[in-house]
């Protein structure tokens, strides 16, 4: 399906095309090329070490498991072992699995814990302080793809991030300020002071060598029992005290029983690719192959990238697919019944595509029902072996530094995730929050996530391995990636160097990166309707691409120590 505003929008959407795609090729680094293994993640620390873990005989999954763990080490904002999210393997043959250790809500929770006994939501209840925490699930979730893939050993794995606990790393001039800046917010939690503070209470400086000895400690008990170094023993005892005295709902009895899965992941095809990306209950998957069908039906290399025309379509395609997650995605284990199937369905695309006019924008209805506050601080890397195998994670502690809190004796952040859930029941505002079923809290359910971990096969074979934080952001940053690698033909560094734009449904706004495109494109978008907003910054992706058995990686260069690193 291919219209034109008019003939003379079409000559000034060619103009902008080439005037934008050729400003935002010359700022795209060229991607690192490797033959043996590649890691591409946030801190070039921890791609260091996973790539390290491949040079001694590691596979893939190997990698990943020792990237995660460094990352919790130099990248506390999102790197953890107190979070959670999901990780997607693709073998060398093209066999895909998924797995799934997003956080869990403790057994003592329950659907109106975030209210007032009128019902009336409490703010940020659900955001801050110890109620916040959700049980849990990178330690276990990483545990399980060891023993179903993994060559290496806990001992082994694990020994990277001790050290750089044990011995400490230099601290960039970002990483400093940060901490000057979360003060106030640590300021409650004496352990979280001790953690990112010297003993006299000061602050690091750019330069300084930041030591971390109580997560040195929790990662060697990781590194000697696995799983039940964190899940049992003494972490499990210390986490369970620091809960009970704080108004906490995490016990010892949440930690022993929970479990990551390994689950099915969703696949679709675009333009004769093969999409593989995660089911619920993360809802990216869903999102990202529903809005893929719907612009297949759309000649979009004539329209032109980051064109007017383009990015109405991309608009529409972001608003009914969001519309559909709220309403139907939820945890599986809850919710069964859930429509997946239609959602990423060619028919349903086709009807989809029917309603929406290229002439004019669609309005969201607030009314229908509302959606819970996603953080956009999450972190994601990629992962690829001599082998061929393809690894992709997205973990988080949702919020940047999570709750704040740290458990004291522990020295690991803990999340906030209970704030994904939907805050109560029913809720609805103009603001994006949502109160529909599939999301609201349960004891031991997991909640709705954006992650979207994706692996998109070219011929049987992994070819494009890409992901992002970015909270509800995420989905729309990969599908724009992944547009850019297969219609508009980028390389990965293009692909990710890109400017993006985002549309959620509700809050019914299209957010536009500040440079992503020109002002003649804000008026015509404005003209048949939307209503804009500017963004500094959306999503940070990390990227590799497999071609002829080369390895092509890139970092976002919005992440400032993302590192490709490969041999």
């Amino acid at each position: 399906m291919s219209r034109s505003f008019s003939s003379a929008k079409g000559l000034l959407f060619v103009f902008l095309f080439f005037f934008v795609r050729e400003a935002q090729a010359g700022a795209a680094k060229k991607p690192v090329r490797a033959q043996k293994g590649m890691v591409v993640s946030a801190h070039y620390l921890a791609s260091q070490v996973g790539v390290d873990i491949l040079k001694k005989g590691g596979n893939a999954v190997d990698a990943a498991v020792a990237t995660g763990m460094a990352l919790a080490v130099v990248h506390p904002a999102a790197g953890n072992i107190g979070g959670g999210g999901f990780m997607i393997v693709v073998t060398k043959d093209g066999q895909a699995t998924a797995f799934d250790f997003r956080e869990k809500a403790p057994a003592m929770a329950h659907e109106k814990m975030y209210v007032d006994s009128q019902g009336k939501y409490i703010r940020n209840l659900n955001h801050e302080g110890y109620l916040a925490v959700g049980v849990p699930g990178t330690v276990a979730g990483f545990d399980l793809a060891l023993r179903r893939f993994g060559r290496k050993s806990w001992k082994e794995l694990a020994a990277p991030a001790v050290r750089l606990a044990e011995n400490g790393f230099s601290l960039n001039w970002a990483l400093a300020e940060e901490f000057k800046q979360l003060r106030g917010e640590l300021k409650p939690y004496p352990a979280s002071l001790k953690a990112f503070y010297r003993k006299d209470g000061t602050a690091y400086e750019a330069g300084d060598v930041w030591k971390q000895p109580d997560l040195a400690k929790s990662l060697k008990r990781i590194q000697d029992s696995g799983r039940d170094g964190f899940y049992k023993g003494q972490t499990a005892r210390l986490l369970a005290a620091d809960m009970r005295k704080n108004g906490g709902l995490i016990t010892e009895a949440d930690l022993a029983s929970y479990e990551a899965k390994e689950r099915s992941p969703l696949r679709g095809s675009y333009r004769g690719f093969e999409v593989i990306s995660m089911c619920p209950p993360s809802s990216g998957g869903t999102a990202l192959i529903e809005m893929l069908n719907i612009l297949e039906g759309f000649d979009l290399k004539s329209y032109g990238h980051n064109s007017a025309q383009y990015l109405h379509v991309l608009t529409e395609s972001m608003r009914r697919a969001y519309a559909d997650r709220a309403l139907h995605v939820g945890d599986p284990d809850f919710i069964p019944e859930m429509p997946i199937d239609k959602l990423i369905s060619k028919e349903y695309a086709e009807e989809l595509r029917r309603n929406i006019s290229l002439t004019h924008s669609s309005k969201s209805n607030p009314e229908k029902f509302n959606e819970a506050y996603e953080s956009s601080q999450t972190t994601h890397y990629s992962v690829v072996d001599a082998e061929g195998n393809a690894v992709v994670v997205t973990y988080t502690l949702e919020d940047g530094y999570g709750s704040k809190i740290v458990a004291e004796g522990l020295g690991f952040l803990l999340n906030n995730e209970m704030g994904d859930f939907n805050p109560a029941p029913g809720r609805t505002d103009t603001t994006g929050m949502i109160g529909t079923k599939p999301n609201l809290v349960s004891p031991g359910k997991r909640m709705l996530s954006s992650m979207t971990p994706t692996i998109i096969v070219k011929d049987g074979k992994p070819w494009a391995l890409i992901g992002s934080p970015g909270g509800r952001t995420i989905i729309n940053t990969v599908l724009q990636v992944t547009l850019n690698l297969i219609d508009f033909s980028m390389n990965i560094s293009e692909a990710i160097t890109a400017g993006r734009v985002h549309h959620q449904w509700l809050p019914d706004v299209l957010r536009i990166e500040k440079f992503a495109t020109t002002a003649d494109t804000y008026r015509l978008l404005e003209g048949i309707g939307h209503r804009i907003d500017f963004t500094r910054s959306q999503g940070s992706v990390m990227g590799i691409m497999i071609e002829d058995k080369t390895f092509f990686g890139a970092s976002d260069p919005r992440q400032s120590d993302g590192a490709a690193i490969g041999y």
